[in-house]
Parts: structure tokens; sequence; C-alpha cells
């Protein structure tokens, strides 16, 4: 499948893994109904010396990403190369930020799925009461909204309030996942969106039963999403990557 697709001469090897493996989240994010008419981001570390960043243009559905239309930028958003595209400055406003204060946050998503929004719209936020919600214990922090992400100064405060953490929920808003690589951080906007959606349909049920403290730190121990010896992800992911290359191959191109 692959062989089908050459990597054009402006890129490097590295930098062209990196853009076909971001396309190929774009491509299960829509996939899975996680796409936002033109919204949302995905951006990726380019691997190499200099500090930049992967992210999809402005005015593209999800299933129109492509590995050579993504666009690269610096950490302050500046477009490097080829202008073909925009993007969105709300986008890069607090995933620039991250990127340019933790040096391992190779990665950065954030989406608007309903059941992740209605918990951030919730006041509790995320309740630890379900098999993927344990696993995401003593992981999450959150951030008061403050409006449409436009103002560059939020991105600082964006990062405070994730203090360490890799998942942060934007209250009123939507969830922003931080990863060590795509493949972590696609499995943690997993476990969120999937705790979630249990949350969410469970709410009509009444009180719902805890899970003893002790029993939510051995789920976030044995979780297979953080231990390297299971891939941290990288399995999970390359099955879905198969997926999308059975049904939409063209993100190759």
């Amino acid at each position: 499948m692959a062989d089908a697709f050459l990597k054009p001469g402006r890129f490097s090897e590295a930098e062209w893994q990196a853009r076909v493996q971001l396309a190929a989240c774009y491509r299960i994010f829509a996939h899975l109904g996680w796409a936002e008419l033109i919204y949302n981001h995905i951006s990726l570390r380019v691997p190499g010396p200099d500090e930049h960043f992967l992210i999809n243009p402005f005015g593209l559905h999800y299933t129109e990403v492509t590995a050579s239309n993504l666009v690269k930028v610096d950490v302050d958003g500046h477009i490097i190369g080829n202008d073909d595209w925009p993007i969105n400055p709300a986008g890069f406003t607090f995933h620039g930020a991250i990127h340019a204060t933790l040096p391992d946050a190779h990665c950065v998503m954030h989406v608007h799925t309903t059941p992740t929004m209605a918990v951030c719209c919730s006041e509790e936020g995320l309740s630890f009461t379900n098999f993927y919600a344990a696993q995401l214990h003593d992981q999450v922090a959150y951030h008061d909204f403050e409006g449409i992400t436009v103002h560059r100064e939020e991105g600082a405060r964006i990062l405070a309030s994730a203090n360490g953490r890799r998942v942060l929920l934007l209250r009123n808003h939507g969830p922003v996942i931080i990863g060590h690589t795509l493949p972590q951080a696609f499995n943690l906007m997993w476990l969120v969106q999937r705790a979630c959606e249990i949350q969410v349909a469970s709410a009509t049920l009444g009180k719902q039963r805890q899970i003893p403290v002790p029993v939510l730190e051995s789920c976030v121990r044995d979780s297979l999403n953080f231990n390297p010896k299971y891939g941290a992800g990288e399995d999970s992911f390359a099955a879905m990557q198969r997926l999308i290359d059975r049904i939409d191959p063209g993100y190759r191109a």
C-alpha cells in the first residue's frame, strides 16, 4: 500500500514518516466521528533539531488532510516553507505554548466531541467511576473557560493549569491531550472519549458506584496504554492505521 505513494523530494525521510502518521491520525479521527467540520487540531513535532511542528491546513476537512498538505510551523505559528494553506490561529495558541515549553510534548490533540464536551461542561468534571476513567486517575487537570483561544497569553495559563498532567479538560470547552508520541496521545484520547461516553450514558441511572482509590491506582499502574512493554499505544494505533489503509489510503499522498 505504502509503495503506491512516493515521498516528495522536499521532505526528509523522518519528516515524511511523521507526516504520514499524522495524516493517518486525522483520517482515524474522521472515521471515529471525532472531526469538527474544519476545526480542532492535532499537532506533531517534526523529528530533528528544529522546533518545527505539523498541523492541519485551515479550510480542509479531516478526510482531506494528506501527508503532503500538512502545514509546517514554528513554535510561534509561523509557516515554514510551503504556504499553500493557512493555519487556524486559535489552533496553535495553546499547542505552540505546550510544544515550546515541554520538550517531550511531541503530540498535542484537541477535540470537541459531544461526550467530552458534556463532561467539560459539568461541574463535577470527569468522574472516576468506570473502567476507562479509572485508568486516568490522577492524570487529569482543568482550565477555566476564557473564551475562544485566540489570545496568545492564554497559552501560558493553559500550560500552568496542566501542571505536568497529560490530560487537560478545558472547562465548558473540550479536552487537550499531551503525548510523548502520537500513538500515546491517541490512546489517551481514546480513554478520555470512552470514559466520557460511559459517564454521560450512565448519568440517568442515578448515583454511580465509586471505585476505591487503591483500585484506581492499580488501574493506572496496570493500564496497557502507559506500559512500554505493550507498545504504550503503538499497537492499537497501528491497527487503526491498517484499517484506514484498507478504506481510505489517500492520506499517504
